[in-house]
């Protein structure tokens, strides 16, 4: 059955729907960027606060300014903007639609910034990934050159970015008296409030220095920790929604079901309790920030590569493949998390273990390659700052060491079967030529600064990368996976 508001009523038992009534619903949040991951992470905390009548004027409007979010808004129109929502556990599949989203605006600069001049939105939250925050890869700061950042500040009447249109919203609001919304971030990033910060306050400061200094004094900007596995929508997707639960819905969500969410509580505008549906609101989000990022995300990122290469399609298939578990669990036990430090009441080797168990989970069907993708995005995020810790307390890297090999040379296009990988980066150019160059100078892949830095010229990471390099090529993913392990012992 075609999933909207009026064929609710007529889903299958098997179906979870709204018990509130949308209708009373009333913004309070605009979302930029609405994929997969917001509708099946934050909308759904907001969607069970709801459940428990609470907060009712907490609702979200969506809204983005890319092609995608043109199908996006014009797909969730056609269904009231409700969302099914299937939590794939190793035991049970369920469903629930999702009816927090209440406006899907049109994707212009001028009808968001409109709406946003409006101080019923007191939130404005984002999931633009990891590339989509103007920050330097290599000095972590704004990157005011850069050829949007440029545009809109020699034009801030007239955006083209999400961020030019944030800086004029909130330019509109002072001159009006209005107070600022909260701006918060639910990207996978370290500091990813204290980024965004630095992006709008950059941005403004470009046109208009009063404005940025405004900006900087009386907008909050929380750090957030975001976790859950949501893969991407295929046909697989569609039509297990549609045949296992008689749902036609064009954008169902599928996911784990562990959820975590991790808030600075800094809302000077308010903000809706979701407290009460399991969200942690804390004063300090960083302790918790690189539990996750050096743990679970340098797994996921860690893993991906060796799997590719020896022909591994899905994530729940490596994981099947005691050699790489044997090894993660060597890595990260060794190598990651002893840079950490201790948190209250969290073991790191228990969320190890929670994190290689969510993997291994045959529903969620995430594939390697999705994982692999953006890795010079990822491996500065995921992988790197923990080597840079590492070094910087003359500590062992080389496990790390094996990690970037098998980078490298997965970014070479062939796994160990001789089939081609296409390498889905937006440097893989760059990557697949210093990949090559790698086998005539083993250092040559370190040698790309605008990954690497100058931690490639390291002889602490540069020696065993050549080591584990040279040795891969000679004997072979697997060999090099049980030699590490085994030199653990």
């Amino acid at each position: 059955m075609y999933l909207n508001k009026q064929n609710l009523r007529h889903l299958p038992d098997t179906v979870r729907i709204p018990s509130y009534d949308s209708s009373a619903l009333k913004p309070g949040i605009l979302h930029l960027s609405v994929g997969n991951f917001h509708r099946g992470h934050m909308a759904v905390y907001l969607d069970e606060l709801f459940e428990l009548g609470e907060d009712l004027n907490w609702a979200i409007v969506g809204a983005g300014l890319r092609p995608s979010a043109k199908n996006m808004r014009e797909s969730l129109m056609a269904q009231d903007y409700l969302t099914t929502v299937v939590e794939l556990s190793p035991s049970a599949i369920s469903a629930r639609i999702i009816s927090c989203m209440i406006d899907f605006l049109p994707s212009n600069p001028e009808a968001i910034i409109e709406y946003l001049s409006d101080e019923k939105i007191r939130i404005v939250s984002m999931t633009i990934t990891e590339s989509g925050y103007y920050i330097d890869s290599k000095t972590g700061k704004f990157a005011a050159g850069h050829q949007d950042m440029v545009a809109d500040g020699a034009s801030p009447d007239s955006p083209t970015s999400l961020f030019g249109v944030l800086v004029k919203a909130l330019r509109l609001r002072r001159d009006t008296g209005a107070a600022p919304f909260t701006v918060l971030s639910c990207d996978n990033l370290p500091g990813n409030g204290n980024m965004t910060r630095q992006t709008v306050v950059g941005l403004a400061s470009l046109s208009d220095p009063k404005l940025a200094q405004w900006i900087a004094d009386t907008v909050a900007f929380p750090n957030s920790m975001v976790d859950r596995i949501v893969p991407a929508t295929t046909n697989r997707e569609l039509l297990l929604v549609k045949n296992r639960f008689g749902v036609s819905d064009n954008l169902p969500v599928v996911g784990e079901p562990f959820r975590q969410w991790i808030i600075e509580d800094q809302f000077p505008s308010g903000r809706p309790q979701l407290e009460k549906v399991g969200v942690e609101f804390v004063t300090d989000v960083r302790g918790y920030e690189l539990m996750k990022l050096r743990i679970l995300n340098a797994a996921h990122a860690s893993m991906c590569y060796p799997a590719a290469l020896l022909g591994h399609h899905f994530v729940h298939d490596a994981m099947a493949d005691p050699d790489i578990v044997k090894w993660l669990q060597v890595l990260l036990k060794r190598e990651a998390i002893p840079t950490l430090k201790p948190l209250p009441k969290v073991d790191y080797y228990q969320y190890l273990d929670k994190a290689l168990e969510r993997f291994s989970n045959v529903k969620i069907a995430d594939t390697i390659s999705r994982i692999a993708e953006e890795g010079s995005e990822r491996q500065p995020k995921f992988i790197l700052p923990t080597v840079i810790d590492a070094l910087d307390n003359e500590a062992c890297v080389d496990g790390f060491a094996l990690e970037i090999a098998f980078w490298c040379i997965y970014c070479r296009g062939k796994d160990e079967q001789g089939n081609c990988i296409k390498i889905e980066d937006i440097r893989a150019p760059e990557l697949m030529k210093f990949a090559e160059d790698s086998k005539i100078k083993s250092s040559a892949f370190l040698e790309y600064t605008e990954v690497f830095g100058s931690i490639g010229k390291n002889t602490a990471l540069s020696e065993p990368f050549g080591y584990w390099l040279r040795h891969i090529d000679q004997f072979g993913v697997r060999a090099a996976l049980q030699e590490y392990a085994a030199k653990s012992k």
